[in-house]
């Protein structure tokens, strides 16, 4: 991708009674996800209605507004920040096409996707990909009408003479989703089986989840001593990471050693940490699903730890986002929240904090750490002694 910011109108559509706070939430949320993929927002368009438009979403009158404000300022992206018919988007790009703007048109799950795919490292992640970008685009081809609904080419013994465009493209569609399955099942049991291991060696096992730019992974990164990505971006991180924590804590019993001026030692084990992607509202549980495998090793894990940004105004409504989710992806195992970023809060939020819940860090200076990791060790500690 250029350096050069690409120039973006974002657009919004809500219902009538939504309040402004929450419509610049929804906003600064969608700006986020233009800046994170390299886009720069130039107009933001906000548009109350009670039923989408049928044929575009925002309508014809909107979009031609919107059509010559990006002529007007060379705009290359159209975001609509909601999660769009396949037939819509496709409709808003061809009126794109005959006007000769020089826009294209993505909805809110598009835009993630292309994040996801600039973000991508590992082979798996890049499958996961792939097969949540069919899930989502593979009905907006087959929504195509007419310039797809002819007859394909092809000698009198082809195999599948007679078939439509469309039905070529859907029949090459399934076959790449499960030839992309089978890859995926194949990582699916090679972790499998290093949980096993994990199992016989009785390693116990932490979950790391959140909302997407929670700080899990500086969290991660301040407990392991592994430096993993970790930006003020959203979905940084799209992989798991996982990796050994040593707990070394004196017990009551050393303690009171110490104290009598006896003999006294450390007892110390070994947990695994599982860092995992970000969650975000407004997510179709398509794409859930699509990540799933990314998730299995939490959801295998002994605990989760669900990290937040103590300094978020909307931490409640992502903390139910967050739980929400999990809920859907079948994770049963308690929770534990752990308010990050207390550095960001004022001298009485953070006493106010405190007064109200244990596990409360800094990732950044490291304030609270000790506080967790004796948690842990007191949580886990029956498993080795």
């Amino acid at each position: 991708m250029s350096s050069e910011k690409i120039k973006t109108i974002i657009v919004d559509i809500a219902q009538p009674q939504t309040n402004i706070e929450e419509l610049e939430h929804r906003m600064s949320e969608l700006e986020s996800l233009v800046s994170t993929y390299g886009g720069v927002t130039i107009v933001r368009k906000i548009q109350r209605k009670i039923v989408p438009d049928y044929r575009t979403f925002i309508g014809s009158g909107k979009l031609d507004e919107i059509i010559a404000l990006g002529d007007e300022l060379w705009a290359e992206l159209l975001i609509i920040g909601n999660i769009m018919k396949p037939a819509q988007i496709w409709n808003i790009n061809e009126i794109l096409r005959k006007k000769k703007s020089k826009m294209q048109a993505w909805d809110r799950v598009d835009l993630i996707l292309k994040i996801f795919a600039l973000h991508a490292v590992s082979p798996e992640s890049k499958l996961q990909i792939e097969l949540a970008a069919i899930k989502h685009m593979g009905p907006r081809i087959f929504g195509m009408g007419m310039e797809l609904s002819r007859q394909g080419g092809g000698s009198k013994n082809a195999k599948w003479q007679g078939e439509t465009n469309t039905e070529i493209m859907k029949r090459h569609l399934n076959e790449k989703s499960e030839f992309i399955r089978e890859k995926l099942r194949t990582y699916e049991r090679t972790r499998s089986l290093h949980r096993v291991n994990r199992k016989r060696k009785n390693l116990s096992t932490v979950g790391i989840v959140g909302y997407t730019n929670a700080g899990k992974s500086t969290f991660f990164n301040l407990l392991t001593q592994k430096w993993v990505l970790a930006q003020d971006k959203l979905f940084a991180t799209l992989g798991t990471s996982v990796w050994k924590v040593y707990l070394d804590w004196l017990d009551e019993n050393s303690q009171k050693n110490t104290e009598n001026n006896q003999f006294s030692y450390h007892q110390w084990f070994e947990i695994l940490l599982n860092d995992t992607i970000g969650f975000i509202q407004d997510l179709p549980p398509d794409l859930i699903a699509a990540f799933r495998s990314t998730l299995e090793d939490s959801l295998e894990a002994d605990i989760l730890f669900h990290v937040v940004d103590a300094h978020d105004p909307w931490i409640e409504e992502k903390i139910q986002i967050v739980n929400d989710t999990l809920d859907k992806i079948g994770a049963s195992q308690q929770r534990f929240l752990i308010y990050n970023k207390i550095d960001l809060l004022t001298y009485e939020q953070k006493n106010q904090l405190k007064s109200q819940w244990k596990l409360i860090v800094s990732s950044v200076t490291g304030e609270g750490i000790d506080v967790i990791k004796q948690f842990l060790y007191q949580t886990f500690s029956k498993n080795f002694y």
